[in-house]
């Protein structure tokens, strides 16, 4: 499939039979861009002629919602906060918006809108249902809140983990999706190109604002801290490397402190008792430049304590060619593995977490140039999902229109049949079920010879049809003969009597 592109963005030039209408449904757009492609799929659908329609909490002036009414796709404003009750009160809103549009397919990203939609769906005056879409992008609790999202007729996946994960959730067979498709997320390759580089004025503007960063080796923790993301075993790696790399520093994506955070509080005086602290530095959560960041590190560490279920952060590096360290499970390891298995950590323990590390110190491999788990392939399989679903919903509509058809034929050949008279039959009585019919010809019974002359014992005078024609023929003349005569015999009669009698 051709791929067109710009100067900034990725566009797909998927050749498609007619166009189609999808409608997406979000809690918001604060999240991750690059985890649910909300731009770009908008845009690969307008530029391939259908009609894309964006409903989420975001306000009209986020920059988000600029680019995606600039390329062409529809956009309304419509509060589907999370795991609010007050979001039932847009069931009408929402469903007035889906008769204005009459979407082929809906596509839903999260649980709140799944179940506004179903509401809005049962009372909705259209032409035809439309197929419905949604997205589990983690480890979801398969229970009631979570059904709506399930009653859907595809499921995506991110990733092989959440869909196992899914399948042994699901204790009975209809309760879940009709189908389930893996789609891994996708890094935009022109946005994160192999062997980036910082440009210098970022370098030195990040030197400015953190100068103890300047000749270090960068080992970069690109998360918030927390229970589940492992920022507990930064301590161990810098324990005990610390001496044999006395240049080793941590740079953490997360404030230097908040308020009322027990785990942050945590691993903040444990660094200070360590007297590890002036080895980490917090660079915030809320940058705009994680690209850099990322391709200036020498390794990007992969550290969560729970499966993670996308594993984008490491992803983006493995794509900007950066070493990454993670753990060999879910998410990261189904990355890894075929990109860059130098950077599983097998065992989940310090010891085997600090030799992969100093291993990747002493001797720098880098991932190699890759073209999987892009943003084009993540799309293509997204749009391949939309024209599957409208081909099934034509499929299904043109068949519910010849079963009418052929129910108003039967229809209108009963009438007419009706309207014709019975005809005249002979009624004939069905033959006896005791009665037996011999259908053997049997050979007639012999005569009994009677005594006849001898004169009389001839053969038997065989009848020619031309003998009995001639026999015929002389009767017809002996009888004209006979007439003639009679005609002959009265004429001489009358002139007989005529000549005695004179006038």
């Amino acid at each position: 499939m051709p791929l067109l592109t710009d100067n900034s963005n990725l566009i797909f030039d998927l050749v498609t039979l007619a166009a189609m209408k999808v409608m997406r449904l979000l809690s918001s757009l604060k999240h991750d861009e690059s985890e649910r492609g909300i731009f770009h799929l908008g845009r690969a659908l307008v530029k391939n002629g259908h009609t894309s329609i964006i409903v989420s909490s975001a306000d009209e002036e986020n920059d988000l919602v600029k680019r995606l009414k600039r390329d062409g796709n529809h956009y309304h404003q419509l509060h589907m906060n999370k795991k609010s009750w007050l979001s039932l009160l847009r069931v009408n809103a929402l469903r007035h918006l889906i008769e204005k549009y009459d979407p082929d397919v809906i596509h839903l990203h999260s649980r709140t809108p799944a179940w506004i939609l179903h509401l809005a769906l049962r009372r909705a005056r259209l032409k035809r249902m439309p197929k419905l879409v949604s997205t589990m992008y983690g480890f979801y609790p398969i229970n009631k809140y979570s059904q709506a999202l399930l009653d859907v007729d595809v499921m995506i996946t991110v990733s092989d983990s959440v869909t196992n994960y899914l399948k042994k959730g699901l204790r009975r067979e209809d309760a879940g999706p009709k189908v389930i498709k893996r789609i891994y997320r996708g890094v935009d390759t022109r946005r994160y190109p192999y062997r980036h580089n910082p440009s210098v004025y970022w370098l030195r503007h990040t030197f400015a604002e953190y100068p103890e960063l300047e000749h270090k080796k960068w080992l970069v923790f690109p998360t918030v801290i927390g229970n589940e993301y492992g920022q507990e075993w930064l301590i161990d790696i810098l324990g005990n490397l610390q001496e044999q790399f006395p240049n080793i520093h941590v740079i953490i994506m997360d404030d230097d402190y908040r308020d009322g955070d027990v785990v942050h509080e945590d691993f903040r005086q444990r660094t200070n008792t360590l007297g590890l602290a002036e080895r980490i530095t917090y660079v915030g959560s809320k940058r705009n430049d994680m690209r850099e960041w990322l391709s200036a590190a020498n390794i990007v560490m992969a550290l969560a304590n729970e499966p993670e279920s996308i594993g984008i952060n490491a992803l983006q590096a493995i794509h900007l060619g950066t070493p990454v360290i993670g753990w060999d499970q879910a998410a990261f390891s189904e990355i890894l593995q075929p990109l860059y298995p130098q950077g599983l950590v097998k065992e989940y323990n310090a010891k085997a977490l600090c030799k992969a590390v100093r291993n990747q110190l002493e001797s720098v491999t880098r991932p190699e140039m890759t073209t999987k788990f892009t943003m084009r392939e993540m799309i293509e399989a997204t749009l391949e999902v939309y024209q599957s679903l409208y081909d099934t919903s034509l499929a299904e509509e043109q068949a519910a229109q010849d079963a009418a058809a052929v129910k108003r034929i039967n229809k209108s050949l009963k009438r007419v049949a009706k309207s014709i008279p019975e005809s005249t039959y002979v009624k004939i009585d069905p033959i006896d079920s005791h009665t037996k019919i011999k259908l053997s010809k049997e050979k007639p019974k012999p005569k009994p010879e009677t005594p006849s002359q001898p004169e009389l014992e001839s053969e038997p005078t065989t009848l020619d049809s031309d003998a009995l024609r001639s026999d015929a023929l002389r009767s017809d003349a002996l009888r004209s003969d006979a007439l003639r005569s009679d005609a002959s015999s009265a004429k001489a009669a009358d002139d007989t009597v005529s000549n005695n009698n004179p006038p």
